[in-house]
């Protein structure tokens, strides 16, 4: 398979305890995608997605023992060649390969989510994440939509999520920024101001009292 990278460090005990476990997802990922477009595949994501869902999920056996640190690189590779490579495209098996070969099955989901977005800016679009305490109506959904239009430089694909606790307002999520206007998070901040404000009228008080006039 062309353009995976051979030479990644191998992952610690656990990926969760891997910091950079997203970066190194997104390598793969960036491989999985050039690979894929250079052998003229138009969806790669769709095989990737299919397989965590319809195969890992639904057979949580098999997810278990593919992913286990006690079953040998071998053996592994042996199982997707047995169980995966016939139901699938060998672009597909030999990424599984792969990502076998240097214990890195355990990222498939980081990589898919990674894939997403990678696929999405090479499109020219990005997924923006919109909380709201009910659900967008038609209107407040296309003037977000417009709004983001103008501001961002990529064509946002709305991803709605509804959060009761935030009571109104949006909370707009864009990468690693999040730009909160939702009502929970404007009475907390009057909450605080207003507590500042108290503190430094009982400071203020106590300073008076400190330094009466003409001492």
């Amino acid at each position: 398979m062309a353009d995976v990278p051979e030479n990644l460090p191998t992952r610690p005990a656990s990926v969760l305890e891997d910091p950079s476990a997203r970066a190194v997802a997104r390598t793969y990922a960036n491989a999985f995608l050039n690979a894929a477009a250079g052998v003229g595949v138009d969806d790669p994501l769709e095989e990737l997605g299919s397989f965590l869902e319809d195969v890992l999920d639904r057979h949580p056996e098999f997810r278990s023992v593919l992913l286990s640190g006690i079953v040998s690189r071998d053996e592994k590779v042996g199982m997707i060649d047995r169980a995966v490579a016939p139901h699938c495209s060998e672009l597909f098996a030999s990424f599984l390969r792969v990502l076998s070969g240097h214990d890195r099955l355990e990222l498939l989901p980081l990589i898919l989510a990674e894939s997403i977005r990678l696929h999405d800016e090479r499109s020219g679009r990005g997924r923006v994440t919109v909380s709201s305490a009910d659900p967008l109506s038609d209107e407040a959904r296309e003037k977000v939509r417009n709004r983001l239009n103008e501001i961002l430089p990529f064509e946002p694909i709305l991803e709605e999520n509804v959060n009761p606790s935030l009571m109104g307002g949006l909370v707009i999520q864009v990468g690693d920024t999040v730009y909160d206007t939702s009502l929970r998070t404007r009475i907390k901040q009057l909450r605080e101001l207003l507590h500042e404000r108290a503190l430094n009228e009982i400071q203020s008080g106590r300073d008076r009292f400190s330094h009466p006039e003409g001492n």
